[in-house]
């Protein structure tokens, strides 16, 4: 036997590793230094991020934004003690798998702003207040929110929405009825459309 073999070990089983990241989980649940959980999901409009502190939901992100990126940000604005912790997003899951099978309309979740502040946090907050299968204009929306001259500043506070899909964005559009841009690209804007344009 090489003298290299007598330490060789076997690999863990994904088992054993899913045992170990749970009992992680667990510990860090119990001491309260879970700040803020993330999972990954899959849904037609490609891999999302899912975030949430234990005020609610505070990211999704879309495979184009970087998640790796997406995570250094939040450790970096939020707090460094992060775990990939997928029972703390059970519920938001569960509520995108309706919304993409065209049985939920609405999201019934906690929501944490914390990361958009003033203007833009305004902006995002009367989003949901757009029926779903509806859109509205960026030029309105800036009225509605008492700002009738704020129109780059409304798509700006579309553009770095950070919750879309939830926080449903991609139903403002341009006074032309063209799609603007959106942070999931305008491939998953248009899916997101036509899937409550065929709910509706």
């Amino acid at each position: 036997m090489a003298p290299d073999d007598l330490f060789t070990l076997p690999a863990p089983s994904s088992d054993l590793l899913d045992r170990l990241h749970r009992s992680l989980e667990d510990a860090a649940v119990a001491e309260g230094i879970l700040d803020v959980a993330y999972t990954t999901t899959d849904t037609p409009v490609g891999s999302l991020l899912l975030a949430a502190t234990e005020r609610g939901v505070v990211r999704i992100a879309y495979d184009v934004e970087d998640h790796e990126r997406v995570l250094e940000s939040l450790s970096t604005r939020l707090s460094s003690r992060i775990l990939k912790s997928p029972r703390r997003l059970d519920g938001l899951r569960r509520e995108l798998d309706e919304y993409f099978a065209g049985t939920r309309r609405a999201f019934d979740l906690d929501l944490d702003l914390s990361l958009s502040k003033g203007f833009r946090q305004l902006v995002q907050q009367h989003l949901p207040d757009i029926a779903y299968g509806h859109t509205e204009s960026y030029k309105l929306l800036a009225e509605f929110v008492g700002n009738p001259k704020a129109v780059r500043a409304v798509g700006t506070a579309c553009a770095t929405n950070p919750l879309p899909i939830v926080v449903p964005c991609h139903r403002v559009l341009r006074s032309d009825g063209t799609l603007g841009g959106y942070v999931g690209g305008l491939a998953a804007k248009t899916a997101l459309l036509e899937l409550e344009s065929a709910h509706a």
